[in-house]
């Protein structure tokens, strides 16, 4: 596991606005919170071996068969599974720069990278660029790999379209990834999915440990998908402030804040590292940005942004403005 891995809150104690998480933070779970409460006795009994109540709920939402759904402990299990599961093939390609855990997932299991790699892995929307792939140039690269694994934890985060559970499950070669970490803004749940054939699923079942799910998880997995209400209540305006947040970066000198299809987006700064301007923004703003040197093929002058709400945005953007007066001066 990497260091720098996503949101990393848990180092400091002074944050008042996080940037750093790509989850949207602007979340009701009071809700949630309260009807979990009133579930605490279910923790007395071992959950279901294969969260199946779960799988049936998934699959009618998504209009397929409850034997093309597998749910997992967050789509970063799967990713490992998956890698274990395949694991014979012994090549793979991936969509660099992209989340760290497919390369670490592959090296693992002893897995060598090539370009005709046998699992072509894709995160679509992409973290960290917040790109989107057209959903027929997915297709198309399906045809030049015996398995591809398209990571689509972001979907709720994008207007742009992309391919449906109901479009891969009578194939034999992809498979999709989901996040409820992200669609309803848990991550401490830790609550993914897997989409595909029946054929696929039956293999990662073969080799899937029994109550990966904990019974809180899966109480509140099965409320949140019986609710139906995802994290983000209006997607165009979200998208519109991140927009407008890139904008304000882009008129700062030394700055260079890159287009995004979602609501992250990858900034370089010129009179400095990344992780110099996050030590800077934590302890004299309480701001947390993320630090994205990490991500293969970007520098040590990269980091990512995920919109918060306006006057969030507006107090980094002075913030930033500050460090570069500090920085000339």
């Amino acid at each position: 596991m990497i260091e720098g891995h996503g949101d990393d809150l848990y180092r400091y104690d002074n944050i008042k606005m996080n940037f750093s998480s790509n989850i949207y933070n602007g979340t009701d779970l009071s809700a949630l919170e309260a009807y979990l409460s009133s579930r605490m006795a279910v923790v007395r009994s071992y959950p279901e071996p294969s969260a199946a109540s779960l799988e049936r709920m998934i699959a009618c939402e998504c209009g397929i068969s409850p034997d093309e759904v597998m749910v997992t402990s967050g789509a970063v299990d799967a990713i490992y599974l998956i890698a274990q599961v395949y694991r014979y093939e012994g090549t793979c390609r991936i969509m660099q720069p992209t989340f760290r855990e497919y390369e670490d997932a592959c090296r693992v299991f002893g897995y060598r990278e090539r370009e005709d790699g046998a699992l072509c892995w894709l995160c679509n929307p992409n973290n960290p660029t917040g790109d989107v792939m057209a959903v027929e140039d997915v297709l198309a690269l399906a045809e030049r790999h015996r398995l591809i694994i398209v990571d689509q934890s972001y979907e709720d985060y994008t207007m742009a379209p992309l391919i449906q559970p109901s479009d891969v499950v009578g194939r034999d070669n992809i498979i999709l990834l989901h996040s409820m970490t992200k669609r309803y803004a848990v991550p401490g749940l830790r609550l993914g999915y897997v989409t595909a054939s029946s054929s696929i699923i039956n293999r990662l079942r073969e080799q899937y440990r029994p109550w990966a799910i904990n019974a809180l998880s899966l109480e509140a997995g099965k409320w949140l998908v019986q609710r139906g209400e995802t994290a983000i209540s209006d997607l165009s305006t979200y998208l519109a402030e991140t927009q407008r947040l890139r904008a304000m970066l882009n008129e700062i000198d030394g700055i260079e804040a890159q287009q995004t299809q979602t609501n992250f987006f990858l900034c370089t700064i010129q009179q400095a590292t990344a992780a110099e301007l996050k030590e800077y923004l934590a302890l004299e703003h309480g701001i947390l940005i993320r630090d994205a040197s990490n991500f293969t093929g970007l520098t040590p002058h990269h980091f990512r942004i995920a919109t918060q709400s306006p006057a969030e945005n507006d107090a980094l953007v002075t913030a930033i403005k500050n460090y570069e007066f500090h920085e000339l001066n």
